[in-house]
């Protein structure tokens, strides 16, 4: 009985704090799922900046990349490839 959350303190069922809780769950859920999208925007924002970065140091010292160029996100533990 005390992990029913339709359930009040004393027993008595409560929908509405049921209701108010499944919909806090909810939107919790969404705000994580939006963090996740944020933080992968973010590190492949990061990622492209670098790849500009290192195609341009190449560039200013008369390089060329020639094969592919893997990198590994210390913030996500994404591999780049």
């Amino acid at each position: 009985m005390k992990n029913d959350l339709k359930r009040n303190g004393s027993g008595c069922l409560d929908p509405t704090a049921y209701q108010a809780i499944m919909n806090v769950d909810a939107v919790s859920s969404v705000d994580k799922a939006n963090r996740y999208k944020r933080r992968e925007n973010d590190s492949e924002e990061r990622l492209n900046k670098l790849l500009a970065a290192i195609f341009a140091i190449c560039d200013a010292a008369d390089f060329h990349v020639e094969e592919r160029i893997v990198v590994k996100d210390k913030r996500t533990g994404k591999v780049w490839r």
